[in-house]
């Protein structure tokens, strides 16, 4: 399992709103991705900053949908170069489930 952190610059001056306007054309294509597990979307509209944090399957599936057409689409839409973090998750805790687990290698 592998989480995937995701920065990239916002236009300056950008409201909280906007951004969930920009955020929500991306759905359709997270949530029915097999691939992923979880996508949370984040903002700080102090620093004019967005992103993403996407816990994947795999190193592999986490490549492949952040490829060069995810890459092009960030600089179209936000304007900016994403900065991507790619880390081996070792200890899931999930207090929705109740669960803790340690997945295999990603």
């Amino acid at each position: 399992m592998i989480t995937e952190l995701v920065f990239f610059d916002l236009p300056k001056g950008i409201t909280r709103e906007e951004a969930m306007a920009k955020y929500r054309q991306s759905i359709p294509t997270w949530s029915g991705n097999e691939d992923l597990l979880h996508k949370a979307y984040f903002f700080d509209e102090e620093k004019s900053q967005g992103g993403g944090v996407y816990l994947w399957k795999s190193a592999e599936a986490a490549r492949r949908w952040h490829g060069e057409e995810f890459l092009k689409r960030v600089r179209t839409v936000y304007g900016s170069e994403p900065r991507i973090t790619c880390l081996d998750t070792l200890i899931v805790v999930d207090n929705v489930t109740g669960q803790v687990s340690e997945p295999a290698p990603g």
